[in-house]
């Protein structure tokens, strides 16, 4: 016999997806600097805020998008169907990622790359938010 949500049996479904939306989170990430980054940040690229912004900004956004995805789909039924529970499954990843990366750069960041990295975040977390309400919408 399982616990339903109103036994409160959510908090498993919740580390669950926290941690398949990390997991996706490192592994994006490390195909993205690997192999991405190496291969098409040059140094004169990151000179201009375009170029920062298609070779940093942009590929981060869709590694937390894909995160945030993840961690909605593998948050399961019935537990989804509360929204609290459901928003927390998604946006944990992406705000847990920000954290990180501010305090491990607020030292030596500029003020473009601590604000760029916070509209990253809600970009991507919002975004793998919309795939996954467009997927929930499908069923």
């Amino acid at each position: 016999m399982t616990a339903g949500p109103a036994e409160g049996g959510g908090f498993f479904p919740l580390i669950l997806a926290w941690a398949a939306g990390l997991i996706t989170l490192f592994i994006s990430e490390y195909l993205q600097v690997t192999y991405f980054y190496e291969n098409v940040a040059t140094p004169e690229r990151l000179e201009s805020f375009g170029g920062r912004l298609l070779c940093v900004d942009l590929p981060n956004a869709v590694c937390i998008a894909l995160a945030t995805w993840v961690a909605g789909r593998m948050h399961r039924e019935p537990f989804r169907e509360s929204m609290p529970q459901h928003l927390a499954a998604l946006f944990a990843v992406p705000l847990f990622a920000q954290i990180v990366n501010i305090v491990m750069h607020w030292g030596h960041a500029s003020t473009e790359g601590l604000l760029m990295s916070c509209v990253v975040a809600v970009v991507g977390a919002v975004a793998g938010y919309g795939v996954d309400r467009l997927q929930e919408g499908d069923r």
